[in-house]
């Protein structure tokens, strides 16, 4: 099940955010009728785009759930945050996105909180990350992911801050599925 604040207002509910792990993707993109899907995952366990979205609105960002070099591993990059953060800006808002990774924990919710970032400019960021928090209990966005997002945006270590200020989550194998609306407040 979705763990989302449903309303009657369908414009306001096609405008969500909704996070998941690969294991829920498909299903997800399917009900919800998703126009976009960001997957961050590593190149070995990368999909293919689902039918019900356009090859163009899918983006792709192979990289390793990892906040420090590893060998062997792709660490997130500012090209791959660079790349989210012009996607979100192109997402039209008119159908739901949906984001992913492997366990709908880490990169995933990153993702999720930069994109709020990114589509409310003028948002405080603990506000957000409260928002998220509040939406999953056991989000654990990837802290390398949100540093290079907080200094592209120049927020100047507000984003690091907010997401060090809710805590680590519960810790699951995998995290339930969730949305959040696009608009902050």
């Amino acid at each position: 099940m979705i763990a989302a604040k449903q309303t009657t207002d369908s414009g306001i509910r096609d405008r969500l955010i909704y996070v998941c792990s690969l294991s829920k993707v498909n299903d997800i993109v399917s009900r919800v009728s998703a126009s976009h899907l960001i997957t961050l995952i590593n190149n070995e366990a990368m999909i293919d785009t689902p039918q019900c979205i356009d090859n163009a609105n899918h983006l792709r960002l192979a990289m390793n759930d990892i906040s420090e070099p590893a060998e062997g591993l792709v660490l997130p990059n500012h090209g791959h945050v660079s790349e989210l953060i012009e996607f979100t800006k192109a997402w039209h808002k008119q159908a739901p996105i949906v984001i992913h990774c492997w366990a709908g924990i880490s990169r995933s919710t990153a993702a999720a909180f930069i994109s709020l970032c990114v589509l409310n400019p003028g948002a405080d960021e603990l506000t957000i990350a409260r928002m998220l928090r509040k939406a999953s209990p056991s989000a654990q966005p990837n802290r390398r992911l949100v540093s290079i997002a907080d200094q592209i945006l120049t927020r100047n270590g507000r984003m690091n801050k907010a997401i060090e200020d809710i805590g680590q989550g519960v810790l699951v194998h995998e995290g339930a599925p969730f949305s959040v609306s696009h608009r902050i407040g």
